[in-house]
């Protein structure tokens, strides 16, 4: 059975979120109810320390080497924080609710 990491960590097959970033109260596969995970800050604690890194590096070496306006640097970083925020905070959430169900069923 192939599992996807934005699927049902039960079955594999039914969707995890419901929106972008909203999860689904439940498995339209096999029945799982998400409200049993933790809806801490750690995927967003995460997905802020990977971007902030990331942009942080990029924006220095881009600025050694080609010295651009501060305003290019806006134009560069902005939509690559944004984007990759939401990206890795989805993939992160989908991560911890896995990680969870594996470790923790009871509460599932």
């Amino acid at each position: 059975m192939s599992r996807s990491l934005f699927r049902c960590p039960r079955c594999g097959k039914g969707k995890l979120f419901k929106g972008l970033l909203t999860v689904a109260e439940r498995c339209g596969e096999c029945g799982l109810s998400f409200a049993g995970h933790e809806q801490g800050d750690g995927p967003a604690f995460f997905a802020i320390l990977i971007i902030g890194t990331l942009a942080a590096v990029g924006a220095t070496i881009v600025e050694i080497r080609y010295e651009p306006p501060f305003w290019l640097h806006a134009v560069i970083w902005g939509p690559f924080v944004v984007i990759g925020t939401l990206w890795s905070l989805r993939f992160l959430k989908a991560a911890l609710i896995s990680v969870q169900y594996r470790v923790r069923k009871q509460d599932f």
